[in-house]
């Protein structure tokens, strides 16, 4: 009796120093540890569906600006500034990946029309505009801005270089009525005086309403 219970302490001394050892599992133990909750399976899960490859740059047309993406506080002051609401139809020269038209569709209730000659841009930014709800209040046009109708805006937003800016401008007093805004990120109208600037991260937001009397500077065409 005496040596079967040393026997029995050994026993136990032994399986207590492997298991804490880690050469003896403990069964059903160390796969509940290793394995994610399941909420945390489903998420990932979800998001590897969402998340699409990304798209490879489309070099079959030739665009005057590179498409850089506008940070999302940026989009929102340029609205701000503009004055947006729901009355308003907000056309953007250079559209990219849509989020200006379709955050003023999503915050103001606008309608939105994107001018983008890119056709992997344009694609891109329907299936954003679906996505985010707004496909029937925001349409996107594969075009060229020099060439687009954009007579029916009663706001324009701009992120394009000084010089297509200025190229841009006879267009903007020959196609917009009188009292429609104009929003420019970065680059200003050289000879056209802004009505007012805001700075949002680093850049200066630039503001024109169209007067009623054309400019003389506008009539000399650069």
């Amino acid at each position: 009796m005496r040596l079967s219970r040393v026997h029995t302490v050994a026993a136990r001394l032994l399986v207590g120093a492997l298991l804490a050892a880690g050469t003896l599992p403990l069964a059903g133990c160390a796969q509940e540890q290793e394995a994610p909750p399941p909420s945390q399976t489903d998420t990932s899960q979800s998001t590897a569906q969402l998340q699409a490859p990304p798209e490879a740059p489309d070099t079959t047309v030739e665009a005057d600006v590179p498409f850089v993406v506008t940070p999302q506080s940026t989009v929102n002051h340029m609205l701000e500034l503009a004055g947006v609401s729901a009355d308003d139809v907000v056309y953007d020269l250079g559209s990219g990946d849509g989020r200006i038209p379709i955050t003023a569709a999503e915050r103001y209730g606008a309608r939105g029309v994107g001018i983008e000659i890119k056709p992997d841009l344009v694609r891109r930014a329907r299936t954003n505009a679906s996505v985010s709800g707004v496909g029937d209040r925001v349409e996107f046009r594969r075009q060229d801005l020099f060439e687009a109708d954009f007579s029916e805006a009663t706001v324009v937003t701009l992120y394009l270089f000084p010089e297509i800016n200025i190229k841009l401008r006879p267009l903007l007093f020959e196609q917009l009525a009188p009292g429609t805004r104009v929003v420019s990120h970065s680059f200003d109208m050289d000879a056209w005086a802004p009505d007012s600037t805001t700075r949002v991260n680093g850049d200066v937001l630039y503001l024109w309403t169209i007067p009623e009397e054309t400019p003389v500077f506008v009539k000399r065409r650069p």
